[in-house]
């Protein structure tokens, strides 16, 4: 019997699709989440092979890296909508002071 995990599968593809995408190392991101790199590692290799399933042969090497350029800056978007989002509830409360 397989073990559950203690982490929902929402978050390991997150988690996974943030180092994928970002750049960032899988240590950085794992002290940042609070999450083992090890554990981290898995749930990366994982992803890297669903990306890939079969797709990544049919793209020339250029193509690879234009779509590995355009998922960076997609997560670093996303990134910095959530702290501009953070940020406009911050600042509303502090106006309703």
């Amino acid at each position: 019997m397989a073990r559950q995990s203690k982490y929902p599968e929402e978050f390991r593809r997150q988690a996974a699709a943030l180092v994928l995408d970002s750049g960032r190392t899988l240590r950085d991101v794992g002290r940042e989440l609070g999450v083992n790199h090890e554990t981290l590692r898995n749930w990366v290799d994982r992803m890297r092979q669903e990306r890939d399933g079969g797709r990544a042969s049919d793209l020339a090497a250029d193509e690879r890296a234009e779509l590995v350029r355009l998922r960076r800056q997609v997560a670093q978007l996303e990134l910095e909508k959530e702290i501009l989002k953070k940020a406009a509830v911050f600042f509303a409360r502090e106006t309703e002071r």
